[in-house]
């Protein structure tokens, strides 16, 4: 069943696992009534039990001051009744999205009269680990319940009070609309061990998906056994062509960089064609130390803040490779498009490119060159989103190739299943 020595192990993580397995073969079966009538049970729950909830979150949030987090992390992990009244909205707005699963992706009658249809149908245990964002405890759950998939939930440390009591409400609200409870568990214990011994529970945990810094999502991709989804490293880029319209890539810079620079969507290099960097450089600067962006570049735009009378650092290696997620940026002058894909090809986290351009041919080849799971042609890097896409809620944006890309939404949750109908065949 697994290649994993604990997978028949008596631990609290594996016991909870295997409840996770069972759960997932009951809900597997249910019509979308059945779930879409529990998520709607889960939505009611959390504005019902919202005092019960921010009562648990308050133990977090002191927890965290008294270790000295940064007010950006306390501001993360903080949830207000207003912030559960939001999440609650969300969880109604899955329930209006299309149900992905039975859905036919194709099929056809072969010519020995066989009917062929492949099918989809849920993953089955789904494994989410992420960091201090109680929001993806509810968010996570929602979107695997609605695909018909069971859940285990391994939130960070620092959110476990929060996460503890999310999971009671969410586990006595599905029970109470006839869905198994085990259908979203909260994984046990709160040190590395339990995730550890998530990721090995290959057999028992059909997938992986880590949500949080590249720190997380390169020890679940090293260290899991069980099958990983990659997802929300964005070392993004924009490069502005030599027959860009500079207002155009002005705005789109600015927008990609500054309108939330601590996502994985906002843009972390510009790349300017040496052929406009004299007319674009200057204004370039202008709206960026404007937004209080700080930029790190080469001897071109170093040089360009020195006219301007604005400090640019220089860039090096370091600054190519980071996603900064905040507000800074690495800059460079290109000769050609061909050296800004070079330099997009030897850099990028494969999240989202951008090119600025008139000219059609030169965008036709920057997005055949590009190897990452969006590129946009004059618009913003901040538009990689499953709800700015038209998908509804997201389970994380994907940057590796296999199974899924990009966006995941409800259909990226579900694997297929071929049904083959007969009238008594035999192969010949």
């Amino acid at each position: 069943m697994s290649d994993s020595a604990d997978s028949t192990g008596t631990s609290p993580v594996l016991v909870t696992a295997r409840r996770a397995r069972a759960a997932a073969a009951e809900l597997a079966p249910l019509p979308r009534t059945a779930r879409d009538a529990a998520l709607l049970a889960v939505a009611d729950a959390l504005t019902e039990r919202a005092a019960e909830i921010v009562e648990a979150n308050a133990r977090d949030i002191e927890r965290a001051r008294a270790a000295g987090t940064a007010d950006a992390i306390v501001d993360r992990l903080t949830l207000t009744p207003r912030r559960i009244a939001a999440i609650a909205a969300d969880v109604r707005d899955v329930v209006a999205l299309p149900d992905p699963v039975g859905e036919v992706v194709r099929g056809s009658t072969l010519p020995n009269g066989l009917e062929l249809r492949q099918v989809r149908v849920p993953l089955g245990v789904v494994g989410i680990i992420y960091e201090a964002r109680p929001n993806v405890t509810v968010d996570a759950a929602a979107l695997c319940l609605k695909s018909g998939n069971a859940v285990l939930l391994r939130g960070s440390s620092s959110a476990y009070a929060s996460n503890t009591a999310l999971v009671a409400v969410l586990r006595d609200a599905v029970a109470g609309a006839g869905l198994p409870a085990d259908a979203v568990q909260l994984v046990p214990g709160e040190g590395r061990e339990s995730a550890h011994e998530l990721m090995r529970a290959r057999g028992l945990v059909d997938v992986l998906i880590p949500r949080g810094g590249e720190t997380l999502i390169q020890t679940v991709v090293r260290e899991s056994t069980v099958p990983v989804i990659e997802t929300g490293v964005g070392n993004c880029h924009v490069y502005v062509d030599e027959l860009a319209d500079l207002d155009m890539a002005v705005d789109i810079l600015v927008n990609s960089k500054a309108q939330r620079p601590s996502v994985c969507n906002a843009a972390e290099t510009v790349l300017v064609h040496a052929g406009i960097a004299e007319r674009f450089l200057p204004r370039a600067l202008a709206a960026l130390t404007e937004a209080g962006v700080r930029v790190h570049g080469d001897e071109a735009w170093q040089k360009a803040g020195l006219d301007a009378g604005t400090e640019v650092l220089p860039a090096t290696d370091a600054d190519w490779e980071t996603e900064y997620l905040g507000y800074d940026i690495a800059a460079a002058v290109v000769p050609t498009l061909d050296a800004a894909v070079a330099h997009i090809r030897r850099w990028t986290s494969g999240h989202t490119e951008a090119i600025v351009t008139r000219d059609t041919a030169a965008a036709r080849r920057f997005v055949s060159l590009m190897d990452s799971a969006a590129v946009m042609v004059n618009a913003s890097t901040r538009f990689t989103d499953g709800g700015q896409f038209g998908f509804g809620a997201e389970i994380g944006i994907s940057t590796q190739k296999l199974h899924a890309r990009g966006p995941m939404g409800l259909p990226e949750l579900t694997s297929t299943t071929y049904v083959v109908t007969g009238d008594g065949h035999l192969r010949e």
